[in-house]
């Protein structure tokens, strides 16, 4: 069993194999798997553009679209609207009602200086009055943006629970086999749109890991033959090798505050769970057992970690204090439960499960130790919460292509997502934007830098080095480095 989680690595790797697709970042293909039977039906009205232009992005058509993938609302197709008003006074509630329709968004656009002025209602169709109303201001190219953000709003208003519709999903893509084979880093919106390159490779990336603020990406790259972790800023492209040691470097976690990064270390022999003071540079072994440890998560509080061990014989996931101490076992169904992390309200996890042979996505009721299955495949893997606890990312198969899916925790709704050709794995979906955290009462810590990553001194010779790089130009400075030379 400790060869099968030192393989861990490995049998992603694998995966990877025999593809072919170009080096283009395509935008995801969305496609709607499952819906809520229940989905609340819902207008959202083509918006009105007051100078008589036409907006660079339908936002309308953008709205509509996000709150149908969410499997919670049926919006109305534009060609059944019986009216478009675009204004309060232009509503009469019986077209609505007899369509059937519980809820009516409108909204407008006027030109503002350096960019455009939305004005949106939100109305409640069978009462006859307005829900609530809002003004955004944004620029031409943060429409798109700014359209997700109002279908959040929406979702919130309706639900009570923050939409994701803003967010991000990172990803990694291969394409080619062999020489040829290119492996990337990729972040796109959650609708699939804006898919951006952050590295490419010709060796396996695996482990993408968010830092809270959305702003950094850790990751295990093997571009040096050999695994190592880096943190990239999304912002300007700069890069930091943060482990480099002899043997494994993998399954990088931001904390909560972003101040620290968990890891999965074998430099001392043994696969162990470190953490990594992102200010300091001090780095803490918490795990010293003869089973393998290895993939570290976070809990939403910041005072206890997750990790999968085999020290019980299965690999199974166990739980300890952040500060160290004991650690005990809190997967209790089933002889192979790796990959877990925890659900934002901190109640729950998402773990891969093993059921007659087939990889599957659970979840576990961490105080009632009650284990459900999300899902029905047969190689289901890498599962991420999205920061509204209300779906789950995660990898799979179809038509023997690799893509991603999404399922709702509660059931009903799900998507695949997928590109043209090639293979998708190792999804990790972004924290909430910082204006959804103010909202939501954060305004504390949003608009802050989690931590900065200074650009000297650099880290020991010890196995670790730092660099950056713009473009991903300076590898074999970054691989200098990492060797103490």
């Amino acid at each position: 069993m400790r060869k099968d989680l030192s393989l861990l690595l490995l049998t992603l790797i694998t995966i990877f194999g025999g593809i072919n697709s170009s080096h283009a970042a395509p935008r995801l293909n969305i496609e709607i798997t499952g819906g809520v039977e229940a989905a609340q039906p819902i207008a959202v009205v083509p918006f009105g553009m007051t100078d008589g232009q036409n907006a660079p992005v339908d936002v309308a058509a953008v709205i509509s679209a996000d709150l149908a993938r969410t499997g919670k609302f049926k919006p109305l197709p534009v060609a059944d609207m019986l009216t478009q008003p675009t204004t309060r006074e232009a509503i009469d509630p019986r077209d609505w009602r007899l369509l059937g329709v519980n809820t009516l968004v409108i909204g407008q656009l006027t030109p503002a200086e350096g960019g455009l002025r939305i004005s949106v209602v939100i109305y409640d169709v069978m009462r006859g009055s307005e829900l609530t109303s809002t003004e955004l201001v944004t620029s031409t190219a943060g429409l798109r943006h700014t359209a997700h953000q109002i279908a959040d709003l929406i979702y919130k208003t309706l639900t009570g629970q923050p939409g994701v519709a803003a967010t991000r999903i990172a990803y990694v893509t291969a394409s080619g086999s062999g020489e040829k084979q290119t492996v990337s880093l990729r972040v796109a919106d959650a609708d699939g749109e804006n898919p951006q390159t952050i590295m490419s490779s010709g060796e396996p990336i695996l482990s993408p890991a968010w830092s809270p603020d959305g702003q950094l990406i850790a990751y295990v790259s093997f571009e040096n033959q050999r695994p190592a972790i880096y943190i990239q800023d999304l912002r300007g492209g700069q890069r930091v090798l943060v482990a480099s040691y002899p043997g494994i470097n993998s399954a990088p976690a931001f904390s909560p505050d972003g101040k620290q990064l968990a890891m999965t270390l074998s430099k001392d022999g043994n696969s162990e769970i470190y953490v990594l003071d992102l200010v300091s540079r001090e780095l803490r072994r918490l795990t010293d057992h003869f089973g393998i440890d290895t993939e570290p998560a976070w809990s939403p509080d910041g005072q206890q970690l997750i990790f999968t061990s085999n020290r019980g014989g299965n690999p199974q996931i166990y739980r300890m204090p952040a500060s160290g101490g004991a650690a005990e076992r809190i997967s209790v169904e089933g002889d192979y439960n790796v990959c877990a992390s925890f659900a934002p309200d901190g109640r729950s996890i998402v773990m891969v499960t093993r059921i007659n042979g087939a990889l599957r996505i659970a979840v576990l009721d961490v105080e009632r130790h009650l284990t459900r299955l999300l899902t029905n495949g047969t190689l289901d893997e890498s599962p991420s919460f999205a920061p509204n606890g209300a779906l789950v990312i995660y990898a799979t198969t179809h038509n023997g292509r690799g893509v991603l899916a999404t399922v709702a925790i509660e059931g009903g709704s799900s998507l695949r997502l997928s590109q043209s050709s090639g293979q998708m794995r190792e999804p990790a979906w972004s924290p909430p934007p910082l204006a959804a955290r103010m909202d939501d009462g954060a305004g504390a810590t949003a608009g802050k830098r989690w931590v900065e990553i200074p650009p000297s001194p650099p880290f020991s010779k010890g196995g670790n080095g730092e660099s950056f790089s713009k473009g991903n130009d300076q590898i074999s400075e970054a691989k200098r480095l990492a060797q103490g030379l």
